[in-house]
């Protein structure tokens, strides 16, 4: 058997792979492990309180009641939250003081799956030894208590307007004048999100805001934006706003209908951050993945960009570790340490609109700082990812390919996390070029991979 953790969390098919006695397992394991650390013990007579909060999916019915029947089993207080972002369960994870955090669901993937995230207290993602550590205590026999010692299960009925409340005190201007369109994914952002920028100011048009617990990211949200596109234009609306299932990221829409991804948004971000002297060392992190066009806008103002393996934890890890003030990812992961623990969708938009308020600019012309360069990638099916990626071969092809490209592209290679697979990304000034050059290292990878 693989590793039970992935990039982010445990995710599969819900009641299949994902089951409820694994969520079960899960959660009580995490309180051995979590809530039984030196900085997560409860005062004397108390037991540890652990946040529960989810997306909107069915199946998410199903595995909260088992992730806090496995709590409770395991002598923790679980205190549910409702549906509500990723986000929000960090920041409410440590806003109630809590050991750590669960929050059930699968992201941007479609309805039947689902998963589990799991938060440290203050809300921070897990370090990979701990979730190890989870990993191997799911194995061993568990001496429950009983009696007093028994958890008990409750709900926050404010948790979303507190999460609201954190939202808005961080927005510095009033948004009145703006027009966005919001596509919640009918996911854990379908009230909330409207909500918090109706109250910043916004006037608010909401887009598949309305979730049965079978629609989620169903043609919508930030991996489907064609409808976003179409109802910014039919509104005349100064942009739109795409959020996946759960909220952590945020990609946009300008008036005339262009996507602004994650790697443009933070361009905008991190040049209003350094304008206002809040960009920490004038340093931003993004992963490898992001574009080459990102690197040459921010050597241009100045702004150094580290760079990170694949994932937003590395993101946080970075920023973590250097004690700087912005990251991301191209998918529209974009952490702001001041604002939260995590990638959060609703800060990041809000930001954006509140750097839209601030210049008086219109998002295209704000984007319109980095030029994109054509991206083209392929993944080549492989027997042994690791042994073709360092292949004599492989790595000939791409060095003769880099030189070739030289400062005008890049070229990419990264074996798939999860499966079997070589990813051959190559950017260059065009996109027949990036397509010519890509194909050709697939076939080498290829060949080397049979």
């Amino acid at each position: 058997m693989g590793r039970l953790f992935g990039t982010d969390g445990v995710r599969g098919l819900a009641n299949a792979d994902l089951t409820p006695e694994l969520a079960m397992g899960v959660a009580g394991a995490a309180a051995q492990i979590l809530a039984r650390r030196d900085d997560a013990v409860a005062r004397p007579g108390e037991h540890p309180v652990v946040v529960i909060g989810r997306d909107p999916r069915a199946s998410g019915e199903m595995l909260e009641a088992a992730v806090c029947a496995g709590l409770a089993a395991s002598g923790v207080d679980a205190v549910r939250v409702g549906v509500v972002p990723t986000p929000a369960l960090a920041f409410l994870t440590a806003e109630l003081d809590g050991a750590f955090g669960i929050m059930i669901s699968a992201s941007h993937n479609p309805m039947p799956d689902n998963g589990i995230k799991l938060f440290a207290r203050g809300g921070h993602k897990l370090a990979d030894s701990l979730e190890d550590e989870i990993e191997a205590e799911i194995e061993r026999p568990e001496v429950r208590p009983t009696g007093a010692g028994i958890g008990r299960i409750s709900t926050a009925p404010d948790a979303a307007e507190r999460y609201i409340a954190h939202l808005l005190a961080a927005v510095p201007v009033s948004l009145s004048g703006l027009t966005v369109v919001v596509d919640s994914a009918n996911g854990a952002a379908s009230q909330v999100a409207e909500e918090a920028y109706r109250r910043a100011g916004a006037t608010v048009i909401g887009l598949h805001d309305t979730p049965d617990g079978l629609n989620i990211n169903a043609d919508c949200g930030s991996t489907h934006p064609e409808s976003l596109r179409a109802a910014v234009l039919a509104h005349g609306a100064d942009l739109g706003i795409a959020h996946d299932g759960d909220a952590d990221r945020c990609l946009a829409v300008d008036a005339q209908g262009s996507m602004v991804d994650g790697d443009a948004i933070m361009a905008i971000l991190a040049l209003g951050m350094k304008d206002d002297g809040a960009l920490v060392d004038d340093t931003l992190v993004a992963t490898v993945m992001s574009n080459l066009g990102l690197h040459l806008a921010m050597r241009e103002a100045g702004i150094t960009v580290r760079t990170t393996a694949v994932g937003d934890r590395y993101v946080l890890e970075e920023l973590r570790r250097g004690g700087y003030s912005l990251g991301g990812e191209q998918s529209g992961h974009i952490v702001m340490p001041t604002a939260a623990t995590t990638g959060d969708g609703l800060a990041t938009a809000l930001a954006v609109m509140a750097r839209m308020a601030v210049t008086g600019r219109s998002l295209a012309d704000l984007a319109s700082v980095m030029t994109s360069l054509p991206q083209t990638l392929i993944n080549v099916a492989v027997a042994d990812k690791a042994t073709v990626s360092s292949s004599d071969e492989v790595l000939l092809a791409v060095d003769e390919a880099s030189r070739e490209l030289g400062d005008t592209g890049r070229v990419l290679l990264r074996p798939s996390g999860t499966e079997q697979l070589v990813r051959v990304m190559v950017e260059a000034p065009t996109e027949t070029s990036a397509l010519a050059v890509a194909e050709r290292i697939a076939r080498v990878v290829a060949a080397a991979g049979r």
